[in-house]
């Protein structure tokens, strides 16, 4: 289904309508619904709530990059929960729809009964850090609109993040690299420019403020985001950490795993 927010089509997927607890989940950068379709079988007792974030998949992709900010996101997040009805839900997101998700919870509290973030981070937490990334972000976001996104995804699936993929089945493989070339290469460039880890506010310092059982997981093989999320967890009043061994993209990697963890989180927890 299509709905329009502040002149946005936001494209939304909507599975088992008729069950009463609802799960959200949020797709990465260079993702979309397709992330989450060979999970959803495992919560066939939630409603499912997909949705492609601005710029990615069959969500337009506006020209002007401010339209991207973070925080314009989050009201575009809040306007679409208020149209289809929703006062709590659990709400997943994975790395950039897990920055997205964090920050939803934050300022949105009261929204979010269970958060669960795979592979996710608060942002930065200097100013100059945000300003290096900003600048590394914008000069990559130059490359995906004049090279194409064909360009950008050949070079995307070799960074070290991405490299225990490698391993994995062809056919996992191919469906991985097609959803990231069915992109817009304008949607992805603006989407780093606007809401990019160096273009949004950091959340480090909310974090203790947030008082709703949190999943933090990471892939033990991703020294980065498996150090961030002990720094995380260590901040947060009720949430807790756990490892699977795997990279950076879990439910890639072990879906049936990471789908098992979710639920029996969420069992314990919503």
């Amino acid at each position: 289904m299509k709905l329009e927010i502040e002149g946005v089509n936001y494209h939304i997927e909507i599975l088992n309508e008729d069950k009463e607890q609802t799960l959200v989940f949020l797709h990465g950068f260079t993702g979309s619904t397709v992330t989450w379709h060979n999970l959803v079988s495992h919560f066939t007792d939630y409603k499912i709530i997909l949705l492609d974030l601005l710029g990615h998949g069959l969500t337009e992709s506006p020209e002007n990059p401010e339209r991207y900010a973070m925080e314009l996101q989050l009201r575009d997040l809040e306007m679409l929960f208020g149209r289809m009805g929703l006062e709590e839900f659990a709400l997943a997101g994975y790395s950039m729809g897990g920055r997205a998700a964090l920050a939803y919870a934050c300022t949105f509290p009261g929204r979010v009964s269970v958060l669960v973030l795979e592979s996710a981070s608060p942002g930065l937490k200097s100013g100059a850090e945000r300003s290096d990334r900003r600048q590394s972000d914008g000069e990559l976001a130059e490359r995906i609109v004049s090279g194409g996104t064909e360009s950008f995804v050949k070079s995307w699936e070799k960074t070290p993040l991405f490299s225990t993929q490698e391993s994995l089945p062809d056919p996992v493989k191919i469906a991985v690299r097609e959803e990231r070339m069915a992109q817009n290469p304008i949607g992805l460039a603006n989407s780093l420019i606007g809401m990019g880890t160096g273009a949004q506010e950091s959340y480090w310092e909310a974090l203790c403020r947030l008082k709703i059982p949190v999943l933090l997981l990471t892939g033990s093989l991703d020294d980065k985001f498996t150090a961030i999320a002990k720094e995380m967890v260590s901040l947060m009043p009720e949430a807790v950490h756990q490892e699977i061994l795997a990279g950076h993209a879990l439910h890639v990697e072990k879906s049936d795993e990471f789908a098992t963890i979710v639920r029996e989180y969420l069992k314990l927890n919503y």
